[in-house]
């Protein structure tokens, strides 16, 4: 296989080309977090990543993401780095450091652009740089490279991409100068060659560097091809050893990394590239398993291929993938539990593997000193979580599911168009069942007298509908949404659902989904890459079904959605003519119409179907019973209660569960 062959970059042998990409954890600014950031990357790097990229760290204050925000700009942090590339380099790994400048996208009031020109996605308007500010922030580059060095980096990679502070330089939108560093192409290149040109001239030879470089803007006045090649040349020959591919910018309104967009999605960008330098070319975004990274290979898409959050998902993937790929917990391109952690200041995990940040609590390599009967009862991600990890601790387990099949709500989840990567959770799941020994009983309702001889129960039994009443709530019409899901129930033209939930964007997107569509056509992607920014006009595709949302509370609709995710799914709704209601109030329904109050105004439309999304209640219907028989008992996920449930919690607290059973060590 490709992925298994040797590279060289610039001074760097690599074993293969697997690139683990960078990704702030949070752990950066985290009390002891160097140390924890130790173990994260040592594990990976013990798990076959070929070369290892840190999170974005700062050439200098102003700079930095947030207040507080991670930077190396003095030799007192060194020996935090060293932490680092001790333990990756202990398991025969390497490391470069990202340095990213944040620019106008820094969170903060000192931060600074190349002009004065605030960004959609931020509060703060920005400094424009004095040319003196521009080349003093030229040397804090060149001057943090070297101090990556001394930490024992075996390179660096330059942060060019995704709108930050070097691609703010590059494109006329966000860079209205009139110095030498504006104006023409030549001129608004110059910072980012200045930087690199600095930096090869203190590193020297012996030290990679890599330039991640923007080749599909996705925004409007964007890079234009021939600027693209024009700069990637200049860059391999000003000493640059490898160029990584940059997909759109944080503000643009096209989403590149979310689940809907099909796996390898962008590496046609990168293969157009592919030819006009001689040094090594990496493609990104979307690859999540190995044999999606070797078709790119050998289709001649790059050189390398960059997977960051897979990295989350399973530190191992690189390695088991070469034994058997049915053995990865494969990453879903969720966002739950990392990058939306991120925006609210909390450390990045997986929603797959809540290890992931956290090695040091859950450890691996544990085993539970007390062996245990174990019964876990319900197969949905609470209980498969506890179960395999319960298994993996020692335990001898058996789980029960009264349905045909293990996954609970995960099975519906796959249904939704954008969410069928719940297929890769399942399939490690059963496979993780199988490797472990777990007895699984299918078709098989638990009841108390079953639980009995066990020393130990997980209730992780879910949770129910909540029920919609109002007159007319029980009409033949009004449906439940596990019923569409399932498909067993005919859905009419005009669907009314009720409750703007993640639930009710799922069922949404389930009833308007256009199986002829794609992903670039629908989202508006030159394929070409004849225009500006990569952009032309998007072609949603036409559904089916006239649908409308209803919430009852005030604010956007779809507001609890996830920070990063619930954007496209509020945009993608729209662009399918989807209409939503806020502060609604319901009467009645009555003779199929719907009649309800909208910020105090009554409507009465007409409706084929109602679908109820409005909510779940808990399910443990074995807890009292169990309990006064004196059991030891644990309730998980919708079983210990269903506010604010989802599959990032019901796994994580299925994994608490696990290591709560018994003592371990």
């Amino acid at each position: 296989m490709l992925v298994y062959k040797p590279i060289t970059l610039g001074p760097l042998k690599l074993s293969n080309r697997i690139l683990m990409g960078s990704m702030h954890t949070g752990l950066e600014e985290a009390n002891d977090g160097f140390k924890a950031l130790a173990k994260f990357y040592a594990e990976r790097a013990k798990g076959g990543a070929g070369l290892i990229v840190t999170g974005g760290i700062s050439p200098n204050r102003r700079g930095a993401l947030k207040p507080g925000g991670a930077r190396l700009t003095s030799r007192r942090q060194v020996k935090d780095h060293s932490l680092i590339t001790d333990a990756v380099h202990k398991e025969g790994g390497k490391i470069c450091l990202q340095i990213l400048h944040g620019g106008r996208y820094s969170y903060h009031p000192f931060n600074v652009g190349p002009s004065n020109i605030k960004a959609a996605i931020n509060r703060f308007s920005p400094r424009s740089l004095s040319t003196r500010g521009v080349r003093k922030t030229v040397r804090q580059y060149s001057e943090c490279a070297v101090l990556a060095k001394e930490a024992g980096y075996d390179g660096i990679e330059i942060m060019g991409s995704e709108g930050y502070l070097i691609n703010q330089f590059l494109v006329t939108a966000t860079n209205k100068r009139t110095d030498t560093y504006g104006g023409s192409f030549e001129n608004r290149m110059r910072f980012a060659l200045e930087i690199i040109q600095s930096i090869r001239e203190k590193v020297g030879k012996d030290f990679a560097i890599i330039f991640r470089l923007s080749m599909l803007d996705l925004v409007n006045d964007g890079s234009s091809w021939s600027e693209i090649e024009i700069l990637a040349k200049s860059l391999e020959n000003h000493g640059v050893d490898a160029i990584n591919t940059g997909i759109g910018w944080h503000e643009a309104r096209i989403p590149t990394i979310a689940t809907l967009v099909p796996r390898g999605g962008f590496a046609f960008v990168t293969q157009k590239l592919m030819g006009s330098v001689q040094i090594p070319l990496i493609t990104t975004n979307r690859f999540n398993t190995i044999e999606a990274c070797e078709e790119a290979l050998a289709s001649g898409c790059a050189d390398m291929v960059s997977m960051a959050r897979p990295f989350l998902a399973d530190p191992e993937i690189v390695n088991k993938s070469k034994v058997n790929s049915n053995a990865v917990n494969t990453c879903i391109g969720c966002n739950q539990a990392c990058l939306d952690h991120i925006f609210k200041n909390k450390i990045a995990t997986c929603l797959v593997n809540p290890r992931a940040s956290h090695e040091d609590k859950w450890p691996r390599q544990a085993k539970a000193n007390v062996i245990k009967r174990v019964a876990v009862v319900g197969s949905g991600p609470a209980g498969l979580s506890a179960t395999i990890e319960a298994a993996r601790l020692g335990h001898s387990v058996t789980l029960f599911e009264s349905n045909a099949e293990i996954g609970g709500q995960f099975n519906m989840a796959k249904s939704i168009p954008g969410k069928d990567e719940f297929n890769e959770t399942l399939r490690y799941f059963d496979f993780k069942l199988k490797q472990l020994g777990v007895q699984v009983k299918l078709n098989t309702r638990a009841e108390i007298a079953s639980l009995t001889d066990y020393d130990q129960i997980i209730l992780a039994t879910g949770v129910k509908p909540r029920k919609w009443t109002i007159p007319g709530s029980d009409s033949k019409e009004v449906v439940s949404y596990i019923d569409v899901l399932k498909g067993n129930v005919a859905v009419g033209k005009r669907v009314a659902i009720i409750g703007a939930g993640g639930i009710g964007f799922d069922v949404a997107e389930f009833l308007t989904h256009d199986e002829t569509s794609q992903f670039l056509e629908e989202w508006g992607i030159d394929e070409t890459l004849a225009e500006r920014g990569g952009l032309k006009e998007p072609m949603p595709g036409q559904s089916n079904h006239h649908v409308e949302i209803f919430q009852r509370s005030e604010g956007k609709v779809g507001g609890k959605l996830g920070k990063t995710t619930g954007w496209i799914h509020r945009l993608q709704l729209k662009n399918k003519g989807v209409i939503t209601r806020k502060c609604v109030e319901y009467q009645s329904f009555e003779q199929g119409h719907l009649t309800f109050k909208e910020s105090g105004i009554e409507h009465r439309i007409a409706f084929d179907t109602v679908v109820v999304c409005a909510g779940q209640t808990s399910y443990a219907p074995l807890l009292d019973g169990l309990r006064a028989k004196g059991k030891s008992v644990i309730s998980i996920g919708g079983a210990l209660s269903a506010s604010k449930l989802d599959a990032q919690r019901a796994i994580k607290e299925g994994l608490e569960a696990a290591y709560e059973i018994s003592p371990w060590s």
